[in-house]
């Protein structure tokens, strides 16, 4: 073992710092929609997505979303079952549906966006304007270029998984 070796501190680890920061905004809006509704964060996100985009397919909602197809799928039939969303077949490819808000999910979402615009005003309240757009700027790039370090990994040359 090298004498540079250094242990990996988790506490000041970036992917961990964005992972608590993520969880910890996400948990604390979720108390807004799970009392009013019962709603769950994965449900939230559908049915955000869905109040954005109208239809969607779950594929469609998963990739825009960035949850699993199985989480997805569990919030989706919740959400059917308790009538917020409906599902339509897909006519051209029966193993698909497309999926959107009923009336009374689209009422609902419309109650709780007023509200997750406060939440997101208030936490984002004693930040710098100027601060404010730094850190989207910075979020971005760290995006693009976690997208591209993916793909690099990923490529040709990437070991087979198994």
């Amino acid at each position: 073992m090298s004498n540079d070796f250094k242990p990996l501190e988790l506490e000041g680890f970036l992917p961990y710092r964005l992972n608590v920061l993520a969880e910890t905004v996400s948990q604390s809006l979720a108390g807004i929609y799970r009392r009013r509704y019962a709603i769950s964060v994965p449900e939230w996100r559908i049915m955000a997505t869905l109040g954005q985009f109208g239809t969607m397919t779950a594929k469609d909602i998963g990739a825009h979303s960035h949850m699993h197809k199985t989480k997805v799928s569990r919030a989706v039939a919740s959400l059917e079952h308790r009538d917020l969303l409906r599902r339509t077949a897909n006519t051209r490819d029966m193993r698909e549906s497309f999926l959107q808000l009923t009336e009374k999910g689209m009422d609902a979402y419309r109650k709780l966006v007023p509200e997750a615009h406060r939440f997101i005003e208030a936490l984002i309240a004693p930040i710098d304007p100027a601060e404010k757009q730094v850190f989207n700027r910075v979020l971005k790039q760290l995006v693009q270029r976690a997208t591209e370090l993916s793909a690099e990994l990923d490529g040709p040359d990437a070991p087979a998984e198994g």
